[in-house]
C-alpha cells in the first residue's frame, strides 16, 4: 500500500523465451521422431502468436504458426511432412496426345 491508501498493481511479465524452452522440451520429449523434435526449429512470439520457423526467414523457410507453442509445433510438423512428401498420387499424369488414326 503508498502512501495514498492505494494498492499498488503488480503486473504479470511473461519471460517468453523461459516459456518456449519448456514448451518446446515437453512437446518433443512426448514426439521424439517428430520434425520438430529432430530439426528444432527457431520459436518466436509475435503479435501473441507462437512461430515455430526453419530456415532464414518466412518466405523461405518452413513455418508453423499456432496460438501455443505446442500449437505452432504441431503446424511445423505438418509443413515439414507435407513438402518432404511426392505430389498425392490421386493427380492423374499429362495425358499423351492422341496420334490422329491414318
Amino acid at each position: 500500500m503508498n502512501k495514498s491508501g492505494h494498492t499498488a498493481r503488480r503486473f504479470h511479465v511473461v519471460d517468453y523465451a523461459a516459456v518456449a524452452i519448456e514448451e518446446m522440451t515437453r512437446y518433443c520429449a512426448a514426439r521424439p521422431g517428430s520434425p520438430s523434435a529432430v530439426r528444432r526449429p527457431q520459436l518466436f512470439f509475435r503479435n501473441e502468436l507462437w512461430i515455430a520457423l526453419l530456415g532464414p526467414n518466412l518466405e523461405e523457410g518452413l513455418v508453423g504458426i499456432g496460438a501455443t507453442v505446442a500449437a505452432a509445433l504441431r503446424a511445423f510438423d505438418a509443413q515439414y511432412l507435407a513438402s518432404s512428401r511426392p505430389p498425392s498420387e490421386e493427380i492423374a499424369p499429362p495425358m499423351k496426345p492422341r496420334q490422329p488414326y491414318v
